[in-house]
């Protein structure tokens, strides 16, 4: 990565930041109303910012996941959740959705996946998996486009 200082956005406008911060506030505070287990949060946090290649969100987020209780093996496979016998119905819909969310510009949400998630989530849940997902990526775009430094320091 070229060592080229960058503008820490966040900082340099704070009310931005700070807004997205009350907006993630809603969207966890909606996440535990629909019913959403906490770990399954950190996991749809984890995924979008996998996808988006944000160090700094992915190492946050396992460490998050790592405390709540999370297992090792769980995180290790969650690039491939698909293919992997770890996760349940709900959380495989949910990391569905979320991932088609993510990839919005590569044909949107499609219908499959959304009635994929419709099959196993309520109207409340798919809502909260979205909001969390708008959200992360919200997030990941502030730390990659500040450059916001993980590790080496």
């Amino acid at each position: 990565m070229a060592d080229q200082r960058r503008v820490n956005i966040g900082k340099q406008h704070p009310e931005g930041y700070k807004a997205l911060l009350a907006l993630s506030a809603v969207a966890e505070e909606g996440a535990a109303a629909a019913g959403l287990d906490p770990l399954l949060v950190e996991l749809v946090k984890i995924r979008t910012s996998q996808i988006n290649g944000c160090a700094f969100c992915l190492r946050m987020h396992t460490r998050d996941a790592l405390k709540k209780g999370e297992s090792t093996d769980r995180l290790a496979v969650l690039d491939a959740w698909a293919e992997a016998g770890y996760f349940s119905e709900t959380e495989r819909a949910a990391l569905r959705l979320a991932e088609a969310i993510t990839r919005v510009s590569k044909g949107h949400v499609s219908d499959a996946d959304y009635a994929a998630a419709a099959a196993v989530l309520s109207e409340d849940q798919i809502s909260a998996v979205a909001w969390l997902t708008t959200v992360m990526n919200a997030f990941n775009r502030v730390a990659i486009t500040s450059r916001y430094p993980v590790g080496g320091d």
